[in-house]
């Protein structure tokens, strides 16, 4: 890998964290409650990211630069995993059980859906 190729991981990687941490922000901002409503947002919108990035006609270069820099430090699997455990141990079982299902359902979904998306456009 060139020296181009690291700091274009390391902006972009950069980029998304701090992405992450506004939009996540945000929404907790406008969503009040014990669902983790920020992390939901940021998870299922990197699933469809991540599904546009693999359906278009990218180089390998390309696709690492947004997928594994920018949408991968931008999605959140380790912060999901730290609520769903931490509700449960808080006995707010439906809200779990909620964030589990509903964040598995809709992020298959929007990988899905930005991935035909992705195939339309190359």
């Amino acid at each position: 890998m060139s020296v181009l190729l690291w700091s274009g991981v390391a902006a972009l990687g950069g980029a998304g964290a701090v992405l992450r941490f506004l939009v996540d922000a945000r929404v907790r901002a406008r969503v009040p409650g014990a669902f983790p409503a920020g992390i939901l947002v940021v998870n299922v919108s990197a699933s469809l990211a991540l599904g546009l990035v693999s359906g278009l006609a990218l180089s390998h270069d390309a696709a690492l630069l947004l997928g594994t820099a920018f949408v991968g430090a931008y999605s959140t699997f380790s912060t999901w995993m730290l609520d769903v455990s931490g509700a449960a141990r808080d006995r707010l079982l439906a809200v779990a059980a909620g964030n589990l299902v509903g964040s598995m359902v809709l992020g298959l979904a929007a990988a899905a859906a930005g991935r035909a998306i992705g195939l339309a456009l190359a």
